[in-house]
């Protein structure tokens, strides 16, 4: 009979606590072979193969880490090997009331163990290699936006404190110029010069990255779910390449709702007894996902209702006529809302929120509707 041993291993960028696990008739488990290694994948399967000698009988391994540092790479390395293995999401593992009195990595390795042999957590999508290419490479892109962000302040902050003040609109043309043209002392003139120089190089870096982008949203694999998702007011073709390198299957969530809360876009809950208490969004899940819905929420909230710009309009061209009239439908409602929301008193953020929900729950529903063969890729 073939023997289930699961293989909890408790990660680090140095090293490895492994542990082995089985199930004696279903409900008793046992322990054994508990080590510690050096991080490196190659030990965990030399290790593997001189247990599976020990047991001399046949065998199947399941073994599984938190999501962490090492990304996929572990789980990517032992696939090669044709070792079955599960990324757990450690938000979901049960923890005993009053957090862990003990904590050790062997003690770890035994809890993941135990998650694994008896289902009591979620699991992490493992996405294709292009896909963590293509997230890796727009991350990256969005590492320089906050850069920039971050001199752009420091420009501004300078300049105000020698008497640089721009009523209107900043970092156009004229703003640029009077950053650059003003006439200071040498010294505060070379710091200025130097952080424009800094700006000027980051905007450079930034337009590159965001035509690379687009390159890479015409592959096969992106250019018809990215065209369907920029038909909604918010997602340009570069911010739909992102959701679609990060979300990878859409298949996986039944329905749009979890599609939310994977986001942490949906509201907590702490009941006891009969009373029912709602608390703020869990915020749980892909936080560079969420972001960017936010973001796109950030956009819709700020045009009129039935209004489609010029950029949506030449975005939404080629689509089939029924994936535009559903993200029209979906722009109408979702500014809609937001107006009452806003109208009826609620804080701006909340409303903002609350699109941002609405809107990612229309977007899994154009790519399981409207996009044949994109839903699970």
């Amino acid at each position: 009979m073939q023997r289930v041993i699961y293989i909890g291993m408790d990660v680090h960028s140095t090293t490895f606590s492994v542990c082995a696990l089985e199930l004696m008739d279903g409900i008793e488990t046992r322990f054994f072979a508990e080590t510690k290694m050096n991080a490196d994948p190659k030990n965990v399967i030399r290790y593997l193969d001189e247990l599976k000698t020990r047991l001399s009988t046949p065998v199947t391994f399941i073994t599984g880490y938190e999501a962490g540092c090492l990304g996929f790479s572990l789980h990517n390395e032992l696939k090669k090997a044709f070792i079955e293995c599960r990324i757990l999401a450690p938000t979901t593992m049960p923890v005993a009331k009053g957090g862990k009195r003990v904590k050790t990595d062997s003690r770890d390795a035994r809890d993941i163990a135990q998650c694994l042999a008896f289902n009591s957590c979620s699991f992490v999508h493992v996405p294709t290699v292009e896909d963590i290419a293509v997230r890796d490479y727009i991350r990256m892109r969005s590492d320089h936006k906050e850069r920039l962000k971050s001199i752009k302040q420091r420009i501004c902050a300078l300049a105000l404190r020698h008497g640089i003040i721009f009523r209107a609109t900043k970092w156009t043309a004229a703003h640029l110029k009077l950053l650059r043209e003003t006439e200071l002392p040498a010294l505060v003139r070379e710091s200025l010069n130097e952080y424009l120089a800094t700006y000027d190089q980051l905007t450079a870096k930034i337009k590159a990255f965001d035509t690379r982008i687009e390159e890479l949203s015409r592959k096969p694999a992106y250019d018809t779910p990215v065209s369907r998702l920029a038909c909604f007011c918010g997602i340009s073709r570069e911010r739909a390449t992102a959701i679609m390198a990060e979300v990878s299957d859409f298949s996986r969530f039944a329905k749009p709702q979890n599609f939310a809360a994977c986001l942490g876009l949906v509201l907590g809950e702490q009941s006891s007894g009969e009373g029912i208490h709602r608390t703020s969004l869990t915020k749980a899940g892909n936080c560079h996902l969420r972001t960017e819905f936010i973001e796109a929420a950030q956009s819709i909230c700020r045009g009129m209702v039935g209004y489609k710009s010029k950029a949506l309009a030449a975005r939404q061209k080629g689509n089939p006529p029924e994936a535009i009239a559903y993200a029209d439908k979906a722009n109408e409602r979702l500014r809609r809302r937001y107006y009452k929301m806003v109208h009826n008193g609620k804080n701006r953020n909340v409303a903002v929120a609350a699109v941002a929900r609405e809107l990612c729950c229309f977007v899994c529903g154009m790519i399981k509707d409207y996009t044949p063969d994109a839903g699970a890729r």
